[in-house]
């Protein structure tokens, strides 16, 4: 089910709406719209943390005041996103029912306070849950300005309970069967840990069974769909009611306390919050950090997704809450659309008066006047968003793949060496993604569930933990005309955390690859290596460095130093109709632009820009079956020119562009001439 928007309106403009905390203040609520209209805004999420405002005491609904508030946007052309209450419940019933308050992994229950901190497991609080749910849903979900479900707030957090252990333990037996096959995969053998009873299982607590690490790695994978199951039961709940209306929930970046990836067949749309930490000059690395999140979420369902929450100044919770400089608001909220969201909203509309977040950035501050240099902003950027409105719907059309797995991420967390000061699974999937955006190639970010047919280049560092099944779409995609990059620390164990005997990379890798992974040799973060290439050119090497020999595979480029000096660094392997690269250390930044830089151009791999972007650019392309959609956007703080493919004129003036000049941190949304 996808969004079905008003007539009339295209890209969303709006933000988290709170007016349950002014409702003894209508001068500022009927204010409140009017600004709205000024900043070009056509949506509002409402009721998020509003359910000690819609039940007061148990059983008892109060819904008058939002009708009213929906009512009253409506009839002023902006529509809401409704949201569920459940990330917040009111301390009526935390100090009565106490198994809905978290415990921690110590143990200890958590007090009545803060939020996002209930059980997912209790059933009276999913009883409740249903109950508003299903009520808010019978009252509004018919409303004509009501456009789509918001499912509680940031999903997050994790409760070691009772009874969360016990559904842990039915969930283990559903998966397992029996403990012979249990303790088989998790090796209980070692430290004499054997199960003979299910009760036996408790879940890694703060002062319990750490070492096991498939007990670990199901308890997060437990703990992921226990979450889930929540979020299903919220769905379930106001679908009932409202089964027209679609649904969504906001992620967050680089969490990975749970596994997104989980989530996205029981979502309409995917939406989530984006809150970079942007400094004065040149920011494009956190641009890049935050490209490869925006395309993590357009990913999740190969769609168009939403940007929920963003801040139009500053947060109130980073180490430094640094402003935004001068038309960095336009380049970051374009971003998002340039990866393909259908909207800019923001966190908050109006600025809290007290408690913990009143400090936090808002389009509507205590002044509360319209004449702020934020308010500027987002009026200036709602101008912009009605202006590229034929932009809505399009998509991002990748031939570029990157394996991000979270199941392998936590794997690799929990497991003891080769470097337990850190891994950098995510720094080194980053490193290689800036390779392909420094180019404006379009990438897709998929786990080891997803499909590879329709890529002419999957990307794999560091897939240390092989999900069953996975192996053999790696080599279909190769066998049947892929190109692959693997590299050092991949196929060393099966799902459950078993290494793999026989030789590495496992599973049937090792042939895929032509190469056998005998051993690694760490380093110190002051150590270095490097990799000779066959033309002469040298790229250095750090942290991680695997000491392999060939099995079919050629040799590309030797290692510089140490006691496996001239020994293979970087292979390639042909198998099938296709390619398999393996990259044996973490190479430098060097290596990957030359890298994706020769493969990208052999592959004829769509990329949006004739040559390398400029530093701190990024170019992004979205289309249609007419058309195609070109966005810029610079965060080097610098001028910076573009040479472009093929003929573009802008979307907002129609005006033909040959080459494009970004000032200081500009955005430009380009459409081609002709398909």
């Amino acid at each position: 089910m996808k969004l079905n928007l008003p007539e009339g309106i295209h890209l969303l403009h709006g933000a988290d709406y709170n007016p349950d905390q002014w409702l003894d203040r209508p001068d500022i609520l009927k204010r409140d719209i009017e600004l709205m209209k000024e900043a070009h805004m056509n949506c509002v999420s409402v009721g998020i943390f509003a359910w000690a405002r819609l039940e007061p005491k148990e059983g008892v609904y109060e819904f008058d005041w939002l009708e009213q508030i929906i009512e009253e946007l409506y009839q002023n052309g902006i529509y809401t996103i409704l949201a569920t209450p459940s990330g917040a419940k009111p301390l009526w019933m935390s100090e009565k029912y106490e198994e809905i308050r978290r415990m921690s992994d110590h143990m200890v229950r958590d007090w009545s306070g803060e939020r996002h901190n209930h059980c997912y497991t209790s059933p009276y609080y999913r009883e409740k849950v249903r109950q508003i749910d299903g009520a808010l849903a019978r009252r509004f979900g018919k409303h004509p300005g009501v456009i789509l479900w918001h499912l509680s707030n940031e999903y997050g957090g994790v409760c070691w309970c009772p009874l969360c252990q016990k559904a842990f333990r039915g969930w283990l037996q559903k998966k397992y069967g029996t403990l012979e096959q249990l303790n088989q995969q998790w090796w209980t053998t070692f430290w004499s840990h054997t199960y003979t009873s299910w009760e036996q299982i408790h879940a890694p607590v703060a002062n319990g069974e750490r070492g096991t690490h498939g007990l670990w790695l199901d308890w997060k994978r437990f703990t992921t769909d226990q979450v889930v199951d929540f979020m299903r039961e919220e769905s379930k709940a106001v679908r009932a009611e409202a089964p027209e209306l679609p649904v969504t929930t906001n992620f967050m970046n680089y969490f990975t306390e749970y596994n997104y990836f989980k989530f996205k067949n029981d979502l309409d749309i995917v939406s989530w919050d984006s809150y970079p930490q942007w400094k004065a000059g040149d920011n494009g690395d956190q641009a890049v950090s935050f490209a490869l999140w925006h395309d993590v979420m357009r990913s999740l369902k190969k769609q168009p997704f939403l940007l929920m929450e963003s801040t139009p100044s500053a947060t109130n919770w980073s180490p430094v809450s640094r402003l935004k400089r001068p038309g960095m608001h336009l380049a970051a909220s374009m971003q998002a659309v340039a990866h393909g969201s259908d909207s800019v909203q923001y966190f908050q509309f109006r600025k809290s008066r007290g408690a913990s977040e009143k400090f936090h950035g808002a389009v509507v501050d205590h002044y509360g006047g319209s004449d702020t240099r934020e308010f500027r902003d987002v009026e200036a950027l709602g101008r912009r968003l009605l202006e590229i409105g034929e932009v809505q719907g399009s998509n991002v059309k990748a031939e570029a793949a990157l394996v991000l797995d979270v199941e392998n991420l936590w794997a690799i967390e929990g497991a003891a060496g080769p470097r337990n000061c850190g891994m950098h699974y995510l720094e080194t999937l980053q490193a290689h993604y800036k390779a392909l955006w420094k180019m404006g190639v379009p990438v897709d970010v998929v786990d080891e569930e997803c499909e590879l047919s329709g890529y002419k280049l999957v990307i794999a560092p560091m897939l240390y933990l092989l999900r069953a099944g996975f192996e053999q779409k790696l080599r279909d995609f190769v066998g049947q005309g892929g190109t692959l990059v693997g590299t050092y620390h991949t196929g060393l164990v099966n799902e459950n955390d078993l290494c793999y005997l026989g030789g590495w990379p496992g599973a049937g890798l090792m042939d895929l690859f032509g190469v056998w992974h005998e051993t690694t040799d760490a380093l110190y973060d002051d150590e270095k290596n490097s990799i000779l290439m066959e033309d002469g050119r040298r790229y250095e090497t750090s942290e991680l460095s695997a000491l392999i020999h060939l099995k079919g595979a050629r040799t590309l480029g030797t290692y510089g130093e140490d006691f496996y000096q001239g020994e293979p660094a970087f292979t390639v392997n042909e198998f099938g109709r296709g390619k398999a690269y393996y990259l044996a250390a973490r190479a430098d930044e060097d290596f990957y632009r030359d890298l994706y830089r020769g493969l990208v151009k052999e592959l004829e791999v769509k990329h949006a820009a004739e040559d390398e972007l400029p530093e701190g650019v990024e170019a992004c392309l979205r289309e249609t079956e007419e058309r195609r959609y070109l966005f810029l956007q610079n965060f080097s703080g610098r001028e910076a020119e573009v040479k472009l493919i093929g003929a573009w004129e802008r979307v907002d003036t129609g005006e033909p562009v040959k080459q494009a000049v970004l000032t200081g941190y500009d955005a430009l949304t380009l459409r081609s001439s002709s398909k």
